[in-house]
């Protein structure tokens, strides 16, 4: 009976396991984060709602990856209704692999400064809300610097104060699959047509002087 009573055993512990692993909190940081692999580097930026964040970025070359997701709060593994709830303290964001031989990550904010308001307080255009925020999350000292640097610059460049949050990045919950590339699979979708597509045609009109869109 050896047999019967280890598989009985194994049985209950493999149950076990798993109903741990399932009350488990994930911790997106861990699944969305790529790794430090010493080729590429990762940015997070909230700058309104991240369809339109995701869209603009990946006009660039040398971004390899970008995620729509969550940062900035409290709240644990919050849903896409959970932060427009406006209690999470979380904004929308992209999560940004990039390559730093082809894309640098002051490149990168400058692309931010240009492509939305940084002046409104939670605010971008008909998006209302603490989740629309202008958001810098930086992962390294060195993204701290430029970024606060490039927020003092812009500030002098516009002449008046910039709302935008520098913050460290403490966790990225990456948003449902259907946030994932919006654009892409909804290009004629009403909120795509009248404020993504003027944005990427501006974009594409004017880009920051130190970056060009190549895609």
């Amino acid at each position: 009976m050896r047999w019967a009573s280890r598989w009985i055993w194994g049985g209950l512990l493999s149950a076990a396991l798993i109903f741990v692993l399932a009350m488990k909190p994930m911790d997106a940081t861990e699944t969305t984060t790529p790794p430090a692999d010493g080729k590429t580097e990762t940015a997070v930026f909230g700058m309104g709602c991240f369809w339109c964040s995701q869209a603009l970025f990946e006009k660039f070359d040398g971004i390899t990856q970008i995620f729509c997701g969550y940062a900035g709060g409290h709240t644990v593994n919050p849903t896409y209704e959970d932060v427009c709830g406006d209690q999470t303290g979380h904004a929308e964001v992209v999560q940004i692999t990039f390559d730093p031989k082809k894309i640098s990550y002051s490149q990168l904010l400058d692309i931010f400064w240009d492509v939305h308001d940084p002046t409104t307080l939670n605010q971008q255009g008909a998006d209302f809300g603490t989740q629309y925020r202008s958001i810098i999350l930086y992962t390294t000292p060195e993204q701290k610097q430029l970024a606060e640097a490039s927020k003092a610059a812009e500030e002098k460049k516009l002449g008046q104060p910039v709302t935008t949050e520098v913050v460290p990045l403490t966790a990225f919950y990456k948003a449902e699959d259907y946030h994932q590339e919006y654009f892409k699979k909804h290009p004629y979708a009403p909120y795509c047509l009248f404020t993504i597509s003027p944005k990427l045609q501006k974009l594409e009109k004017h880009p920051p002087e130190s970056v060009k869109p190549t895609k």
